[in-house]
């Protein structure tokens, strides 16, 4: 299918991650926008919402029930948790051919007491639930592919999982040691009004949030515990920052068996030498948000602590792009059987 060209719909395409999707789409040799859903933004043009979007040729934006989705090969769906269950059910029952992937949370949980003790209400997809790919590329590539449902990860346990899978994995870490100081950009917090995410309110300053609480934290867990088979749960605060995107984790882990910060990146150099999009910085180099704005790339380092027996790692990658859209569209190509760089191969964005 490298020759085809795939007709894509967005649901919720007046949120930033829709956004993203779109943006990215239209420099993507193999896909072109066949329907935008944004019920509150029905019968407007995307110019309209996003006027970076305009001159473009898009389709206006409809109501969901309006979509035409019997023409559509592959589905983005940006819109908030809860939302989406029922929409992909009704989609994926009534077009068998259309592939979904799925940015938000709601097929990410593979326990639905887990889904409802975080999300407060009752998973109502089950069926669907069961036949969900999580879409970390890196560690999930060949489900991924046959996958009909992929079930993006958050940004928050992309840039977490992709630093520490690989450590779970080889038993390099103590899973019960586990501290994430997590940092975002006010974009993480989506489009709609919140009083946190006004200027005066995230300028000039940064705040904790969700803290002991945030619905990342279960999503983290549940990859780490399957891949090291421990019961792992960790400590992670996010921060709000005052910039649009990006998102930095410094992460606190106690190596095992008297290991230090040069086994963790060889052990990184040995799991991604082959990926295009996380790389192992040189030692000493801190990752910075700057590095990755607009890219589809995650940068990794790790640092020997002046406390004895720790190791402080750093990862960064850009919220909306590899924490979002972009890795839904890396998902996408290597769905139908792209290079899975297409359309996702920009450096990033700087100064």
């Amino acid at each position: 299918m490298v020759d085809a060209i795939l007709r894509v719909g967005v649901l919720g395409a007046s949120g930033y991650t829709g956004a993203d999707i779109v943006r990215l789409a239209l420099t993507h040799p193999n896909m072109e926008i066949a329907a935008l859903t944004a019920n509150t933004h029905a019968g407007k043009p995307m110019a309209a919402v996003f006027p970076h979007l305009g001159f473009s040729g898009l389709p206006d934006l409809t109501t969901v029930e309006e979509a035409d989705w019997e023409n559509v090969d592959v589905v983005f769906c940006g819109l908030p948790h809860g939302t989406t269950q029922e929409i992909t059910k009704d989609v994926l029952e009534r077009f068998p051919h259309v592939r979904f992937v799925d940015m938000s949370a709601d097929f990410r949980l593979r326990n639905p007491e887990t889904y409802e003790t975080w999300y407060g209400r009752p998973h109502t997809a089950m069926d669907m639930q069961g036949e969900a790919v999580y879409g970390l590329t890196e560690h999930n590539r060949d489900a991924i592919s046959d996958a009909r449902l992929v079930a993006c990860p958050g940004c928050y346990p992309t840039a977490a999982l992709l630093a520490l899978l690989p450590l779970a994995k080889a038993g390099l870490i103590d899973m019960a040691d586990i501290t994430i100081d997590a940092k975002s950009g006010v974009s993480g917090a989506g489009r709609s009004l919140k009083e946190m995410t006004l200027f005066c309110e995230a300028g000039e300053g940064m705040s904790p949030y969700g803290v002991t609480k945030h619905r990342h934290m279960p999503e983290i867990e549940q990859e780490l515990s399957s891949a090291s088979g421990t019961d792992t749960t960790i400590s992670f605060t996010p921060h709000l920052v005052p910039m649009s995107r990006g998102e930095l984790l410094t992460i606190y882990v106690r190596p095992t068996g008297g290991k230090k910060a040069g086994d963790i990146r060889a052990a990184w150099n040995d799991s991604y030498a082959d990926e295009p999009f996380v790389h192992v910085l040189d030692k000493g180099v801190g990752p910075a948000t700057q590095m990755v704005r607009g890219s589809n790339h995650c940068l990794l380092n790790a640092f020997d602590d002046r406390i004895p027996g720790r190791v402080i790692i750093i990862s960064t990658l850009d919220n909306l792009v590899k924490g979002s859209a972009g890795q839904a569209i890396q998902n996408m190509n290597v769905m139908f059987g792209l290079e899975e760089t297409t359309g996702i191969g920009h450096v990033a964005l700087f100064p």
